[in-house]
This record gives structure tokens, C-alpha cells and sequence, in this order.
């Protein structure tokens, strides 16, 4: 990721504004013991307390790295009930990545953040119909099969 990833100067400006990055070597101790590294390179989305949110392994592309760090800030959100700012981050990643291999996961947990913050079911089925419309074959929209019925 070094030659490709990191260098691109869309990845650059999104982190700069966004994270906190820190790099850590794959046999650094306590901390590659602490979360668990096998594989590099390992991105981990952490909250201010330290506590893992997302993770991802192996290589991604520029066009993949920004959609999965935004699904990572907003899982954290979403783990910690801010859901407006969840929400954010999730709509950020599905109108600017909707192709992204992030975006089943996202559609899912947008509707899930919406039921959450209005106790409304709607969101779930919404998030069905869509999930099976643009990504028909996705492990999410399986995950959403039961909101089918709605």
C-alpha cells in the first residue's frame, strides 16, 4: 500500500481530516499481540478509548480504502448510539462509492442506525429492497432477508 495506496493524494487528504493514523510494525510488542496482527497490512478503526470498531487485512486500492475507513468511523459511531453522525459517515460512503465493496455493508447499517434513532421499521425494509435490488448476491442483503417482511 505504500507504493500505491498511501501516496494518492485523495487518501492522503481524507486521513489528514479525518484519523488519527498510526503505524505500527506487525511484530511490535504488546500492541501486535494486543490486537491480534497475522497479516499485514491490517487497518484497524479504533474509538478514542482504544476500542476496535472495523478491520480490514490485505491490500485495497485508493477507490477502497476511503469507503472502507468511511464504514469504519461510521460503525464506530454507530457502536457508540451517535447515530447522526453514523449516518454521515454512511451516506458519505454510498453517494460518493456506491460501487465500493463497502457499500452492501453500509446500505445495511444506514438502515439500521434509521430504525434505531426513530424506532421506525421502515428503514429495515428500505434497506431490504435496496440491499436486493444493487447488490442481490451480498451477504448483507441476506443478513436483511427477514426485513422482507416489514
Amino acid at each position: 500500500m505504500d507504493a500505491v495506496t498511501y501516496p494518492d493524494a485523495k487518501v492522503i487528504r481524507f486521513i489528514t481530516e479525518n484519523m488519527i493514523p498510526l503505524r505500527i510494525a506487525f511484530d511490535a510488542q504488546p500492541l501486535s499481540t494486543d490486537f491480534n496482527i497475522k497479516w499485514t497490512p491490517a487497518l484497524i478503526t479504533l474509538d478514542v478509548d482504544g476500542k476496535e470498531h472495523h478491520r480490514t487485512v490485505g491490500f485495497l486500492a485508493p477507490e477502497e480504502l476511503i469507503p472502507s475507513l468511511l464504514l469504519g468511523m461510521g460503525k464506530s459511531y454507530f457502536e457508540t448510539d451517535r447515530f447522526d453522525k453514523a449516518l454521515g459517515s454512511l451516506e458519505k460512503l454510498l453517494e460518493e462509492y456506491p460501487e465500493s465493496d463497502s457499500a452492501p455493508e453500509a446500505l445495511y447499517l444506514r438502515g439500521v442506525c434509521r430504525y434505531k434513532s426513530t424506532h421506525d421499521p421502515k428503514p429495515l425494509k428500505e434497506a431490504y429492497d435496496q440491499l436486493n435490488a444493487a447488490h442481490p448476491s451480498s451477504e448483507w442483503t441476506k443478513r436483511a432477508y427477514p426485513y422482507r417482511l416489514l
